[in-house]
């Protein structure tokens, strides 16, 4: 690269010379999306709580059986393409006034590494609450450095009163958060491509959606649906959120019900076939 420089290529030291960049280049577009072969099927929650989902119901072994079961289900109606198993862990989680309690480093980390040992994907969500959504991704970044992990956004508690109000961000804030994740691959040197997924099931919680961008190369940002209801209800969330084109790769969740009180569920739980059968088609499919 240096002989390059000298050879004509001269520049400021900081600059990058034309073959460094080919090089960069060539490194950022080799990477295959996990999701050109794959769906991903994940189990949500947090580990400590009982009434944030499934991952807190179960020990984690019981867990990664109880969704290996669900995934054959899904690999049998999934032609050639395979399945890939995941742990999804609210690591911020929002509370009264907007501030945040965050999961414990220990035992996220516990969750990670049997993940890895297993062939198996995290995402780690932030419910954002008060704060910024780029500044709250950021204080994330550093857990990308396991080659498994991935990253999540959840609109709906970007507010100071939950449970009163939907929250929202904007597209503007997407994209920043975007790019700031993908600055940090490239300069952290990660390996592959990492996933962000933002939900939505209302349409104040991404605000001008037309203009977030879907094209960034290092990181594929998943639009999720994650109303509960009806499978009727649930495709009309899901078919609004297929208008927004310009976020090309969709997710889907669903809420089974454990008998909390004050909580909502899906009713009845759509199948795997329907599931399978929502157009634009999931790739993301997790259950809470």
């Amino acid at each position: 690269m240096e002989a390059a420089r000298r050879a004509g290529d001269a520049g400021p030291y900081w600059v990058r010379s034309a073959a460094e960049q080919k090089a960069l280049d060539r490194l950022t577009s080799d990477y295959t999306s996990i999701l050109l072969n794959n769906d991903v099927l994940a189990f949500y929650g947090h580990p400590l709580s009982r009434q944030m989902g499934i991952l807190g119901r179960y020990p984690i072994e019981e867990l990664h059986g109880m969704l290996a079961e669900l995934a054959e289900e899904y690999r049998a109606l999934n032609g050639e393409r395979g399945i890939v198993k995941a742990f999804y862990i609210i690591y911020g989680t929002v509370w009264p006034g907007g501030d945040i309690g965050y999961i414990n480093h220990a035992v996220l980390k516990r969750w990670v590494e049997y993940a890895l040992e297993h062939d198996m994907l995290v995402f780690v969500d932030h419910q954002i609450g008060r704060f910024d959504p780029v500044e709250s991704l950021e204080r994330m970044l550093p857990w990308l450095h396991y080659p498994n992990v991935h990253l999540a956004l959840d609109p709906e508690w970007r507010t100071d009163r939950p449970m009163l109000e939907i929250g929202g961000v904007t597209a503007e804030e997407l994209n920043r958060a975007q790019q700031l994740m993908e600055d940090y691959i490239i300069a952290n040197n990660l390996p592959g491509e990492r996933m962000l997924v933002v939900h939505q099931f209302h349409q104040r919680m991404i605000l001008n959606r037309e203009d977030v961008r879907g094209d960034f190369r290092r990181v594929r940002l998943v639009h999720n649906a994650s109303g509960i209801g009806s499978p009727s209800q649930k495709r009309v969330a899901h078919a609004f959120n297929g208008r927004a084109t310009n976020i090309p790769v969709k997710g889907f969740k669903l809420f089974y019900n454990f008998g909390i009180p004050g909580a909502g569920f899906d009713y009845p739980l759509m199948t795997p076939e329907e599931v399978l059968a929502l157009r634009p088609r999931p790739f993301v499919i997790m259950y809470q």
